[in-house]
Order: C-alpha cells, then structure tokens, then sequence
C-alpha cells in the first residue's frame, strides 16, 4: 500500500532502514532479552493519557517482529477509541467485538497485512460494555487460543489513567510496554499509571520516552516520532 494513502504511515514497513525503524528494532531487541528463559508471547502496549503513541509503537513494533520472521497478531483492544483500522486502512465492520459477542470466529475477524507475517484483528464496532468484554471468559479463552497459533500477539489498549480497561487486559499478558510523551507528560502522571499497573500485579517491561529532542540525546535511537503527531 502507496506510503502516501496512510494517515498515520508505518515507517517500518516503507521505509525500514531509517533512524526511526532502528529503534524500533532496538526495542524489539530489548524486550526479547529482558527475559530470555521466558519468551514474551503475549505483549500490551499502553500509556497513561492519550497521545502519547500507544498506537503507533504498537503498530511498528508488530511490524519490526514480523521483519524478523514471527508470526505475530496485533489486536485493537482499544474498544473506545480503535487507531489501528485507520493505519491499516482495514474495515472494521467486524473484529474483537464481534468475535467476543460471539457473532464470527475469531478466524473470520482476522485479516492479513500488507506485511508478511503480521496479521490484524480490529476492534470492532464500539460497544457500550467495554471492560466488560475485556474482562469476560470468552476474552481469557480467545488469547489463550490465539497464543497457541501466533509467536507473538501485541495488544493495543487504552490509556491507564482513563478507563480500567488495560489494567483488566494486563493479566492476561506476559509484559507491559508504558509509552510516554517526553514533551508533555509529567513525571507523577507516569508513576501513577506505573502503580496502578504494578497493583494488578502486571509485569512492566518498561517505559517508551516519545517526542524526546534529539538535540539533547546522544544517538538517534532514542528519537522515535520525532514531531510526528501520534494516537
């Protein structure tokens, strides 16, 4: 797909050699190490607020492993606010609410990528109960059977410090990446988010800083967006 017909475009995938790519890849690097005896198969992917490049990461960072050759699933568990249709430029007539309400299984909802080995389930239409869905058996039971098929499933969730919904996701997960606005967000904020997720006992990988200057960093692998506007 034309790199120009993509509102937010994944610079990963039409232009994989970048500045940007690499630190991707550095922080695919990094979370593969952080526990070698046990692999992370199942990974959410957060921030505190919004806007803080939840989406974006985990669209690339889906992308960087299925560059290397992992059969990975993302899913939009976002239920309030779904990004990752429009960087696909997927429908989303059906998805993960579809599939947990049990009107398709999750086979139908699932849609292949313009990148090989990296797959999509939508979030689907918006429903009225979100926690609710994220936090039902047939959700627990979905994951589990996905995570059997796929090496790595990335979920997308909403913010911590907006609704309960990641903290309901995260037990079903292997680790915690928690994005944040360098440029914006205030250090309390993240400690916040960073201990309600710590009081549901979810494994934090770590924090992803975006929009950091890059004339106040050594090295480029620290500049992820630079000004790019994110979801």
């Amino acid at each position: 797909m034309a790199r120009s017909t993509r509102k937010w475009p994944l610079i990963t995938e039409w232009n994989p050699r970048s500045p940007i790519s690499e630190a991707y890849k550095v922080l695919r690097t990094n979370i593969e190490y952080s526990n070698v005896d046990d692999p992370i198969g199942i990974l959410m992917v957060t921030s505190s607020r919004v806007g803080e490049g939840k989406s974006t990461t985990s669209a690339n960072l889906a992308v960087t492993y299925a560059q290397a050759e992992k059969k990975v699933l993302l899913i939009d568990a976002d239920l309030r606010k779904p990004t990752q249709h429009h960087i696909f430029q997927q429908s989303n007539r059906v998805g993960l609410t579809t599939v947990l309400t049990n009107q398709c299984e999750w086979s139908k909802a699932t849609r292949e990528t313009t990148v090989e080995g990296l797959s999509l389930i939508t979030s689907g239409p918006i429903p009225p109960n979100p926690s609710e869905l994220l936090g039902s058996k047939r959700m627990e039971t979905l994951i589990l059977e996905l995570k059997q098929q796929y090496d790595l499933i990335v979920l997308d969730t909403p913010p911590v410090l907006a609704v309960t919904d990641p903290l309901i996701v995260s037990r079903l997960t292997d680790g915690v990446l928690l994005m944040a606005d360098a440029g914006k967000i205030k250090r309390e904020m993240i400690l916040k988010a960073k201990g309600a997720l710590e009081r549901v006992e979810a494994r934090i990988l770590g924090v992803v800083l975006n929009n950091i200057n890059r004339k106040t960093v050594d090295g480029y692998y620290y500049g992820y967006y630079g000004t790019e506007e994110t979801q």
